[in-house]
């Protein structure tokens, strides 16, 4: 009975999605007196458009949505496609009324999809079980586009590169899963399987994939987050001797892996702009990309791990050759921090960004988790210093889930004070306009 109730349910707000029938205007949580909210002057400055509306200035607001184990979507156990589909829904008209203006969604999290790709299964974390298609079928991924763009958002599609198993002692691989048609081209890490980023097969691989999707679906962006090279293990050196030594070349073994992802960055990049010159390519990297202690040219931190050290993503290079359109480093840590200060990474990544967009992550899921984010103004100072810094374009906060229960009132921060005013996406004016699809 319960389940019938939910299906008639979501059979409504679906039909009320297509309609445009959502609310609009924000509320203010019953009880909840508005002095009790936290306070933030009015940022962004306001402009007139010719409507005579007032709207904010351009800015990106992105909210990350996350499928590896169902962290945001779909729920854990969630199979049918009409809850599913409601629950999708849920989350973009919160971000809606959040006043966010992009999703980043993980549609490829392990070799696997969250739509029909002949290269790979469908997703465990959408059906329960690896290469099990929805029941009764429906393409997930157009379905997320199609709402997304209703309610004026962009899609950026996010995949991961490398993992292809995500645990070895509890994921079953499809039988048509690539890791299984070429044993040859992984290596196991822990208890991860990854595809040998030295393999040039591997490589090749992962750049048709993206280029499937890229050719098939209406998507804005593709986005990679900051899982390179795996994060060291304690004591376990990642287990790639034998490709190194078959196409070293005579480099060391840190900037062979350099190399090696910098080749599938310039290969997708390249496939990205062949297929739709429109489309962006943006990264999502480790929040800092070295020390200054390792490189002048690194921040003034001491973190214990680093993109060019540690992941072998040398993202400087990429933004530098304008392999990619965006970045959004992940500035996980509070104001003041010991290792890696939230005002020095942004003042670096902004000095560091070489005419591309920079977009800075914000890590909402950490509210309530020390003394530093108990503080209700965390947040509203980071958007403020955000807005307040040169070559920084707007934020992306991670994760969708942890804006549900309002953490700190910071949901209302950003409903009744910051995003109040929508705002268009910052244009990059070296993408050229997108071409009509037919029909429109």
């Amino acid at each position: 009975m319960k389940k019938s109730l939910t299906r008639i349910l979501s059979i409504f707000i679906l039909l009320s999605s297509a309609v445009g029938v959502r609310s609009q205007t924000p509320e203010v949580p019953k009880g909840v007196p508005p002095a009790a909210l936290p306070k933030a002057p009015v940022a962004a400055p306001m402009e007139i458009t010719v409507a005579g509306m007032a709207t904010a200035a351009p800015e990106f607001r992105g909210a990350w949505i996350a499928t590896v184990t169902n962290i945001d979507w779909p729920d854990a156990g969630s199979y049918h496609p009409d809850d599913q589909k409601l629950e999708y829904i849920r989350l973009l008209n919160m971000h809606e009324r959040n006043g966010m203006n992009a999703v980043i969604v993980q549609v490829r999290p392990a070799a696997d999809a969250f739509y029909p790709s002949p290269y790979e299964p469908w997703s465990e974390w959408l059906t329960g079980k690896q290469g099990k298609p929805p029941v009764p079928f429906y393409d997930p991924l157009q379905f997320m586009i199609s709402e997304a763009h209703k309610r004026g958002m962009e899609f950026h599609a996010w995949l991961n590169p490398y993992r292809a198993v995500f645990n070895i002692k509890k994921s079953v691989p499809a039988p048509d899963h690539v890791s299984r048609q070429h044993p040859d081209w992984f290596l196991n890490y822990g208890d991860k399987t990854y595809f040998d980023p030295g393999n040039k097969e591997a490589q090749a691989f992962v750049v048709k994939v993206v280029r499937d999707l890229v050719k098939r679906y209406t998507i804005d962006a593709v986005h990679f987050d900051d899982y390179f090279y795996p994060y060291r293990l304690a004591g376990k050196e990642f287990p790639d001797t034998k490709t190194f030594r078959e196409y070293g070349n005579g480099m060391t073994r840190d900037d062979w892996r350099r190399s090696n992802v910098d080749s599938i960055i310039v290969g997708l990049s390249r496939a990205i702009k062949e297929e739709k010159p429109w489309v962006k390519f943006g990264i999502s990297p480790f929040g800092v990309w070295r020390n200054a202690d390792k490189d002048p040219m690194g921040s003034a931190t001491t973190a214990g791990v680093t993109n060019y050290d540690d992941l072998y993503a040398d993202i400087l290079l990429w933004l530098r050759e304008g392999w990619i359109d965006y970045v959004a480093p992940q500035i996980y840590w509070e104001f003041g921090h010991k290792a890696a200060a939230f005002e020095v990474l942004l003042d670096w990544w902004s000095r560091n960004s070489y005419g591309k967009h920079c977009y800075i992550g914000l890590g909402i899921y950490k509210a309530g988790t020390s003394a530093p984010w108990r503080d209700k103004t965390q947040l509203p100072r980071m958007i403020e210093a955000v807005r307040k810094t040169p070559n920084v374009h707007g934020a992306v906060y991670f994760s969708s889930k942890s804006f549900v229960k309002n953490p700190n009132g910071w949901s209302d921060s950003l409903r009744l004070n910051y995003y109040r005013q929508r705002a268009t996406i910052p244009v990059m004016e070296w993408i050229p306009e997108k071409e009509p699809a037919l029909g429109e």
